[in-house]
């Protein structure tokens, strides 16, 4: 491949080495706010014939885009905007990255050295911008045009690449003098005549890898009486992942306890998940009866508060298999770290006891039964029943983002195990609502036909992300759930004080999303009832559309507290009966 290169000016030649290392390690995205500084490097992106280059005007959304897009293709994805406070608005994403692991390669353009600290406009001090949570940063030189220089150059992308691919954002802070646009100016020139070497962009072949196996540690073995968790995670085969949970399931004997955000619930592979465990460890009779004395946690832990504060107060012993380095133990248990993938498991030649696991199956069947009644019986639009109903109305393999909040616990709550293969994808790092629809966007891009599960809140906040539309490749149906304010709140201590808990927590607004959808040229659909949603849902348009759900915020927190309670103690009366 013929390297694509610059030689007007001296930033013209950097700026498109920069890339064409880029393109030569796998780059294929890179969003780009509008800014001055940063002209080397939004033209240099912006010529290259395999890079697509994404215009988005808030750098906060443009961040989140980023991410999703990172998500959807598992190659780091490359962010570009100007000097000054622009490059401070990626920081939630970049959090979000950091504790997610999701691969970012952030580039900043800033002002020369001979400029800072002199009151020199759009200028603030950008060195570790985002503290401690790249994996990576680094500040380059001044562009020279040496030969010598574009080896440090080459090089040090080759590493921020090979950094952002192992699982996080790396920043990389970019001086810049004038001119910076690519007017010829004869700096270049000499390098031009003699000629880089054909060799210059040539990578070393990677070596080959193996898995590391592991084998099962026999104290899994030695003990009858021990549970699975698999909590939220998006790896690379979906498929393979589940089948390799369910048969370290089935060989121990021990129960698999599935999160919705873990591809456990959406595969067929052979064994049964418990999903209704937020109701069975309600029940204080239950909770005791299936105390576990082990626990091994697969990818995050579950949304699930009761849950987590469950296993926090067992005397079990915790493994955590991840193969991050970092102190996932949340709860302080007495937990070894496994840093492996639970696909290079060695799986035992066994198969375990079934009188354990059938005491949890047969709690489980009490909740679902009681789910299914509780849900048949009420026909009016409320929050709980659309996570409930959304499996069967989406099409196999659809990419599914939900929004941190309400919209991803009724989902954990209230998702059913389906063989649906439906790709669950979210922003479980920090568990913020930042950015909620430019990830979705981000994830619909060039992609799938794509749905958004959200409250009005989290759309809300990121509403910016509307102005993607123009630029936007794809379908995207955002399921909106407009309770006219902050649901998950309903559920907190302090919404028995009123005041201050309508205005300083509910937080209620009337925003007329059909007039937000129109003044960004997305589409917007008033939801009718059940079937209406059914037939939007399982028709996706081009472009974003919006599908509104009126709900009753104060309503259905009151409904979806009784149903777990209830839930709970038809769990508990069965086995004691």
């Amino acid at each position: 491949m013929e390297p694509q290169l610059d030689f007007r000016n001296t930033n013209a030649l950097w700026g498109s080495v920069l890339v064409e290392t880029l393109v030569r390690c796998g780059l294929r995205h890179v969003v780009i706010s509008p800014g001055s500084r940063s002209t080397p490097l939004t033209t240099a992106f912006a010529r290259h014939s395999a890079v697509e280059s994404i215009p988005v005007l808030d750098e906060r959304s443009a961040a989140f885009l980023a991410l999703g897009l990172a998500k959807q293709t598992r190659l780091p994805v490359a962010l570009v905007c100007t000097s000054g406070t622009a490059g401070a608005n990626y920081f939630p994403a970049v959090i979000e990255a950091f504790e997610s692991g999701v691969p970012l390669l952030l580039f900043t353009a800033d002002r020369p050295p001979e400029t800072r600290d002199c009151a020199s406009g759009q200028t603030i001090d950008q060195h570790r911008l985002y503290g401690n949570f790249p994996v990576w940063q680094h500040e380059f030189a001044v562009p020279e045009a040496s030969v010598a220089m574009l080896r440090y150059l080459r090089q040090t992308m080759r590493h921020a690449w090979d950094q952002a691919s192992a699982g996080g954002p790396v920043h990389l802070n970019c001086p810049f003098r004038d001119p910076l646009p690519p007017l010829p100016d004869g700096t270049a020139t000499g390098l031009a005549a003699a000629n880089i070497e054909p060799d210059f962009f040539d990578s070393p072949e990677p070596g080959a890898t193996r898995p590391a196996a592991w084998e099962v540690p026999q104290a899994w073995l030695d003990e009858p009486k021990g549970i699975i968790v698999a909590g939220p995670s998006v790896p690379r085969e979906a498929a393979v992942f589940a089948q390799k949970v369910a048969e370290l399931s089935k060989a121990l004997g021990w129960p698999l306890l599935a999160d919705a955000l873990s591809p456990v619930r959406h595969h067929e592979c052979g064994a049964s998940p418990v999903c209704g465990f937020e109701a069975i460890v309600r029940s204080k009779e239950l909770a005791q009866t299936l105390a576990p004395r082990g626990v091994v946690s697969i990818g995050g832990w579950p949304v699930s508060k009761n849950l987590r504060e469950w296993i926090g107060e067992l005397d079990a012993h915790v493994w955590i298999v991840s193969p991050s380095a970092r102190n996932l133990d949340a709860m302080h248990t007495r937990a070894t770290h496994i840093a492996a993938s639970i696909e290079d498991v060695m799986m035992p030649d066994r198969v375990g006891g079934i009188e354990w696991p059938a005491r949890w199956h047969a709690a489980e069947a009490v909740v679902q039964r009681h789910f299914d009644a509780a849900f048949s019986a009420v026909h009016d639009l409320f929050e709980p029943k659309i996570s409930r109903e959304m499996p069967s109305m989406l099409a196999p393999g659809t990419p599914v983002f939900v929004a941190s909040s309400m919209p991803v616990r009724d989902v954990e709550y209230f998702w059913p195990a389906r063989d649906k293969r439906h790709r669950m994808f979210f922003n479980r790092g920090a568990n913020g609502i930042d950015g909620t629809l430019s990830t979705a966007l981000g994830i619909a891009h060039g992609g799938e036909p794509t749905v958004l599960l959200t409250g009005d809140l989290a759309l809300l906040h990121d509403s910016n992300g509307l102005l993607h539309a123009p630029h936007f490749r794809g379908s995207l149906t955002v399921v909106l759930i407009n309770n006219r304010g902050g649901g998950i709140f309903e559920h907190l201590p302090i919404a028995q004080f009123e005041p201050p808990f309508e205005k300083f927590w509910a937080t209620p607004q009337a925003v007329d999303f059909a007039l937000l959808a129109e003044a960004h040229g997305a589409a917007h659909v008033y939801v009718k009832d059940w079937n209406h949603l059914r037939e939007l849902v399982g028709s996706p348009v081009p472009g974003i559309r919006i599908l509104e759900i009126a709900t009753d915020r104060k309503r259905d927190a009151a409904f979806r507290r009784q149903l777990l309670h209830s839930a709970a103690g038809q769990a508990e009366r069965a086995s004691v009966g």
